[in-house]
């Protein structure tokens, strides 16, 4: 990776929608040799895709979402990869993540309701040959992601005048 593409992906992961011009100024380079640096990037896969953050209770959409703690037996020769492949192939499956302490994998799920996302877990999830135990703890409200803070609290921070 060049000295470039490393000046930008924080910037970029920041706000993707930044303009070449004003990428190339804050990194001191050219709008061109930025561009290329940013073809790189998503032809080498670093960049795998651009997607907004999103404030779904602003909006009509409902759905139920839920992180689920899985404890799996390794395969042989395979380790954690292979179970979590197939994790990952369900389209209920938002993300994976390999773990240390008490459980292995904590998978996101999002389903349209309770009862779906339920038979997610009872019909899909832990019937899986690896799979020995679940743990499911569902999402009742966002308060950070991916540092950003929903509905944060303007204070007034104007001094009180009193006659």
């Amino acid at each position: 990776m060049t000295p470039l593409q490393e000046k930008l992906l924080p910037i970029l992961e920041e706000d993707c929608r930044t303009p070449l011009d004003v990428l190339a100024v804050m990194v001191g380079d050219t709008p061109e040799r930025v561009k290329e640096a940013i073809e790189q990037l998503e032809k080498d896969q670093v960049i795998l895709r651009y997607r907004p953050l999103v404030n779904w209770d602003k909006t009509g959409r409902t759905f139920v979402e839920a992180m689920i703690d899985v404890k799996v037996t390794p395969q042989r020769d395979k380790g954690f990869d292979a179970i979590a492949k197939r994790i990952v192939c369900y389209p209920e499956v938002k993300n994976v993540y390999l773990m240390s302490g008490a459980y292995d994998l904590i998978v996101l799920v999002e389903a349209p309701t309770l009862k779906e996302l339920a038979l997610f877990v009872s019909e899909k999830l832990s019937v899986l040959d690896s799979v020995t135990a679940t743990s499911t703890s569902f999402v009742l409200k966002r308060y950070k992601q991916e540092g950003v803070i929903f509905d944060e609290l303007k204070e007034d921070r104007r001094l009180l005048v009193t006659p």
